[in-house]
């Protein structure tokens, strides 16, 4: 190599360091505000750094969602309907708008949806004879198609869902994936010919949202028998799933109803018993709303880089970065094309990023996207087949020698996940023996779990106080499991019934 040769390697080499120093450097400035220091500021950043959604859209209430959102989505569609599949249910398709006269049939789901309904009242110039609500949940949509495909008991159980968008004129603060005017949810409404079914298929729902929200997207949950002024129109009662923030508030999740039998008489969804006498269903519907499991997914688990996916639902799973100069570029992608092949052979999404930019670029890109793993290959690796694997939950590289050790490092990348929200849990729930413990506990961003007089009408005063006076809202009482009271309610001095949480919510 002549004394020109050097000098250009010499200039390069420095050009190199002073890229790699400014990309560390635009590294660092990812967020205005931690996710610790102020979680609400991170929150509404992230979502739009990470191109979740694009809040331009000219409609209040509503979002763009943008790719990265969508592929999450699906896998989240997929994995809520292979559990419902592998459960009995079949999926199907209502339309979206509902006659008027079929929402004001059973006047307690009115009275509780009218004044969120979004409505059609003409179609092109033509003024409809009937006003048609665009639906905010699909009972009224669906269950006049029960009662004409149910007739004998050999046609129960029926359990059906489907994927559908919903709208509802919400009032409060719009937020975006948590609390909008649009949504995007799988809602499953199912029949049975006796009341002992139908509560089993309640703990079954709470079985889907544990299997898959919880077992493989690491999201814990407090499945909580809401109280009585706090149930879904119509419900007999109503399980929520309630997920948590680190700013101390809560997220309701796949919520699951036993309904009531009015909505049964109401559509007239009955059948013919083995003594062929006439019997109304019992019912249920359950809601996985999947654009706000997307958000407990980045509060849960992103951090000041950017979002975190769990391998199980992350649209990429393993991305590869190759590590070339320019005259080995060629042989070093054509390598790594080989190299992806054999990991999408494992089952694995993978995709190799070719972009025209600098490596440190392109790992600021996918750690901001979440991707649990990235590989970078670059000659060194090819020649010893010892590859470099970046593990996105830990911010650290290690090496590894199989591809099929990528399954394994997925795996485990979840099982991390997994027991790190919920030892953040744990931490959250706070005893309480006192009013004054109650308020520090809300005031430190945490549960309150107290002895209460009642989640009946009984228990609606002192549920009064706990809003006005501190702010939150009794949440309900545990459903898998029975927590039983010893002492008195904190609120009236009666003697309580139930074991409640209590907390601030979006």
């Amino acid at each position: 190599m002549d004394k020109q040769d050097i000098r250009k390697k010499e200039r390069k080499e420095v050009q190199q360091t002073k890229t790699e120093k400014s990309e560390k450097k635009q590294e660092k400035i990812t967020f205005s505000k931690s996710k610790e220091e102020e979680f609400s500021q991170w929150y509404s950043e992230i979502v739009e750094k990470a191109e979740l959604v694009d809040l331009r859209c000219n409609i209040k209430g509503f979002v763009v969602f943008r790719p990265w959102a969508v592929r999450t989505m699906e896998v989240l569609y997929d994995l809520f309907e292979e559990e419902l599949q592998k459960k009995g249910h079949e999926p199907a398709w209502f339309p979206a708008l509902i006659p008027e006269s079929n929402l004001k049939k059973e006047e307690a789901h009115v009275e509780g949806f009218v004044p969120q309904v979004f409505w059609v009242t003409q179609a092109g110039n033509t003024i409809l004879e009937e006003k048609m609500a665009m639906r905010p949940t699909s009972e009224t949509a669906m269950y006049p198609m029960y009662s004409l495909w149910i007739r004998g008991h050999s046609d129960l159980p029926l359990k059906i869902y489907q994927r559908a968008q919903v709208w509802r004129y919400e009032t409060k603060a719009t937020r975006p994936l948590i609390r909008s005017r649009e949504f995007y949810w799988i809602e499953g409404h199912d029949c049975f010919a006796t009341k002992e079914e139908a509560e089993a298929q309640v703990l079954e729902d709470i079985d889907t949202t544990e299997k898959v929200m919880h077992q493989k997207l690491g999201i814990p949950f407090l499945p909580l028998r809401r109280p009585s002024w706090d149930m879904f129109p119509g419900a007999v009662y109503t399980i929520g799933s309630d997920t948590f923030t680190p700013d101390g508030k809560v997220i309701q999740q796949p919520s699951t109803h036993l309904l009531s039998q009015e909505f049964a008489k109401t559509f007239d969804i009955k059948f013919k018993d083995k003594d062929g006498k006439d019997k109304y269903v019992w019912q249920t519907c359950y809601g996985p709303c999947v654009s706000r499991i997307l958000a407990s997914l980045v509060t849960t688990h992103g951090d000041n880089k950017g979002l975190v996916l769990p391998f199980a639902v992350s649209p990429i799973q393993t991305v590869i970065v190759p590590i070339y100069r320019t005259e080995n570029k060629e042989k070093v992608v054509k390598e790594c094309k080989k190299l992806s092949e054999e990991i999408k052979s494992l089952g694995i999404r993978v995709k190799i990023d070719e972009k025209e930019v600098s490596p440190g670029n392109k790992f600021y890109f996918w750690e901001m996207k979440g991707v649990p793993l990235r590989l970078e290959i670059g000659e060194q690796e090819l020649k010893t087949r010892e590859y470099t694997l970046y593990l996105r939950d830990e911010n650290k590289k290690m090496k590894i020698k199989n591809l099929n050790d990528l399954k394994k490092q997925g795996e485990l990348f979840d099982k991390r996940l997994k027991d790190k929200a919920d030892l953040f849990i744990n931490k959250t729930i706070i005893a309480c023996k006192t009013k004054e413990e109650i308020k520090k506990a809300l005031d430190d961003k945490k549960i309150a779990r107290i002895e209460f007089c009642s989640i009946g009408k009984e228990g609606m005063a002192c549920a009064e106080t706990v809003e006005k006076d501190l702010g939150a809202f009794v949440r309900g009482a545990r459903h898998d499991k029975k927590e039983i009271p010893k002492g008195k309610c904190l609120f009236c001095g009666k003697k309580a019934t139930e074991i409640v949480y209590i907390a601030k919510s979006y």
